[in-house]
């Protein structure tokens, strides 16, 4: 077994954001590579323990292809809000500098599997754009995905997974039991960080499943397969409370998401967008339901579904909204 045949250097964009910080802590904790975080001059973000800076400024080409040269991966994680040419400009910068391939940022549904569920999603022209460029230029990519995040989700108010906490109030899709997946960011960067431990190419006909298995493909994680109503009752369960105890509405999941549309499209609410979004995933065709997963390839642990709702409403202390 040639160590050749693995990557060692990994460079990360967003290493100290809120997906970023947990790929680089599990990659970190795994002892098998060095990772490099690609910042900024004037970042703030504390980077995890173990991870090396390397600023440079995204408007330099010469700039980004020396932060990049030398590593083996690229690990892309930034807000949907970052400028449209950020990507494209380090996808350019990884194939001058010789990177062997490159994770976008996607961490969401599996758009090689169901691209209409991401356009859906509003998010579509952002991640299928990308891919399409990466094949372009000819440099390899995996898109890594692992649905909403499950803190995020169930802790960041009506837009998301339809809870309220703090109020106690909950917005039923239908009838609320629609299963989806969703992750931690725990288990997203974990799972990251499992692909890539693998060996990059087979070696011997054994060799079944590889990084280059991947390449312009989805490796898909998740945590939990729950609807609706299993989070309300996990809720319930850690908080002590009844139904009686929360404000309950329905809501059409049709009329819920032409609704969000409207305002983001019309009004340009950006709450619209995250609103249409999520609604997306609550569709009786179980679109947000990936089949897929590859946890059991990497060993990826079960989570405890209470503790990581303790998570969610730890999350929803501090949440900061849209508006």
């Amino acid at each position: 077994m040639s160590s050749s045949n693995y990557v060692y250097n990994i460079a990360l964009v967003g290493a100290g954001g809120n997906q970023g910080k947990y790929i680089a802590k599990e990659l970190v904790r795994g002892g098998k590579h060095k990772v490099t975080a690609i910042t900024r001059a004037d970042s703030k973000a504390e980077l995890p323990a173990g991870v090396v800076p390397k600023v440079v400024d995204y408007n330099d080409t010469s700039s980004l292809v020396d932060g990049l040269r030398g590593q083996d991966v690229l690990v892309i994680t930034m807000s949907v809000t970052a400028p449209p040419d950020t990507q494209t400009k380090l996808i350019d910068a990884a194939k001058e500098a010789g990177v062997k391939f490159v994770i976008p940022n996607e961490w969401g549904y599996d758009s090689e599997r169901n691209p209409g569920l991401v356009y859906d999603m509003l998010i579509g022209e952002r991640v299928i754009k990308i891919r399409e460029y990466c094949q372009s230029k000819g440099i390899p990519f995996i898109g890594v995905c692992g649905g909403f995040w499950y803190e995020f989700s169930l802790g960041g108010g009506d837009i998301r997974y339809g809870f309220e906490i703090e109020k106690r109030e909950f917005t039923r899709i239908d009838g609320g039991n629609i299963k989806i997946s969703t992750s931690t960011w725990d288990q997203v960067g974990r799972g990251t960080a499992g692909l890539l431990s693998l060996k990059l190419y087979p070696e011997t006909a054994d060799d079944k499943e590889t990084i280059s298995s991947f390449f312009s493909k989805s490796f898909c994680v998740e945590s939990f397969r729950v609807s609706q109503n299993d989070m309300f009752e996990e809720l319930k369960k850690v908080t002590g409370t009844t139904d009686a105890d929360w404000k309950i509405t329905t809501e059409n999941h049709k009329e819920r998401y032409d609704r969000a549309i409207q305002m983001f499209r019309k009004d340009g609410d950006w709450r619209g967008f995250g609103t249409a979004m999520y609604t997306r995933s609550f569709f009786p065709d179980q679109a947000a339901l990936m089949p897929n997963t590859q946890n059991k390839l990497i060993n990826l642990p079960q989570e405890d579904f209470e503790e990581c709702t303790k998570g969610a409403i730890e999350y929803a202390k501090n949440f900061i909204r849209y508006g």
